[in-house]
């Protein structure tokens, strides 16, 4: 049973969108990575939070991970340029890892090119940036479309939290 998840990260991430599923999934028993465009770098959120990298995401190897968190605020709009964190999500969604986006975060999907066809949910203000890129755009507190989990805001993250755990939970089952 894979017991790794990556929880992406870059400068202006939505504090509480990585320090909720950081710590919930140490609780829940899993070794949770921060990944980076950059390895062994402090990152700072909107509200002063410093989360620092494990890993870089040209460093990870997916083989262990069961699935990949990527949180809301300014971050996804600095990752998506970043063409190791793009491939990270994209790779990981091809080896069909459990992928799972908050708030903003869609827009690493977007980038990913990893929705079409798939009921997603996002902040609102992204909601036309998922349908163009072939998402169907649904208005709820979490969606889960096969292996992908995601949500609006930083009050979904309960139910964010526990449909990632369900689902990982499916997943090993399999």
């Amino acid at each position: 049973m894979a017991k790794k998840l990556l929880l992406l990260i870059e400068n202006e991430f939505r504090d509480e969108e990585v320090i909720y599923p950081y710590y919930r999934f140490k609780e829940a028993g899993y070794d949770v990575k921060v990944v980076g465009p950059e390895a062994d770098k402090e990152y700072k959120g909107k509200f002063g939070v410093v989360f620092k990298s494990d890993l870089s995401a040209s460093q990870v190897n997916l083989d262990d991970v069961v699935a990949v968190i990527i949180p809301g605020g300014n971050a996804p709009d600095k990752m998506r340029i970043q063409k190791n964190m793009v491939d990270l999500v994209k790779r990981a969604f091809r080896q069909q890892k459990i992928i799972a986006a908050i708030c903003h975060g869609g827009w690493m999907l977007v980038e990913a090119d990893i929705i079409r066809g798939k009921k997603v949910t996002g902040y609102r203000s992204i909601a036309t940036d998922l349908k163009n890129a072939g998402g169907e755009y649904l208005d709820r507190e979490v969606v889960v479309d096969d292996n992908l989990v995601t949500s609006r805001i930083p009050a979904d993250l309960p139910a964010f939290c526990r449909s990632i755990l369900e689902l990982i939970e499916a997943y090993n089952k399999k």
